[in-house]
């Protein structure tokens, strides 16, 4: 299906000027994640952490949840948003799974899969 810059793709969450402002504290946070001591801190007290950089009730929930997709919808940007995962436990294929909206084997199995076709000199588009 082709796009145009006007036309994103259905159920992408594009990370432009408005999505920054509306995420700023979400990533804000998330970047202070770079130093250790403040990685400490939002797992000795989440909550009071969180307080610290005002995010919306929307970011509070989706950190809550641990969902990496309402974090995106609510202006979260993954390059970011990957420092938070971390910190929450969650890999690479954990955060592939929610996006895909797939469980975690599943997605797995898909990456597993893929593999194989490559190997096989198969094409993979997607």
């Amino acid at each position: 299906m082709a796009t145009t810059a006007n036309q994103p793709i259905p159920g992408t969450h594009l990370f432009d000027g408005a999505a920054a402002q509306k995420g700023y504290a979400l990533n804000a946070m998330c970047f202070s994640f770079n130093h250790a001591e403040n990685r400490d801190a939002f797992v000795r007290d989440e909550a009071a952490y969180i307080d610290r950089f005002n995010l919306t009730p929307a970011q509070r929930e989706a950190v809550a949840a641990r969902n990496v997709l309402q974090m995106i919808a609510a202006g979260g940007n993954i390059y970011y948003l990957a420092k938070l995962a971390g910190i929450l436990g969650l890999n690479v294929q954990d955060v592939g799974a929610q996006q895909t909206g797939m469980s975690v084997e599943a997605f797995k199995q898909m990456l597993l899969d893929q593999a194989k076709n490559i190997q096989n000199g198969e094409a993979v588009n997607g």
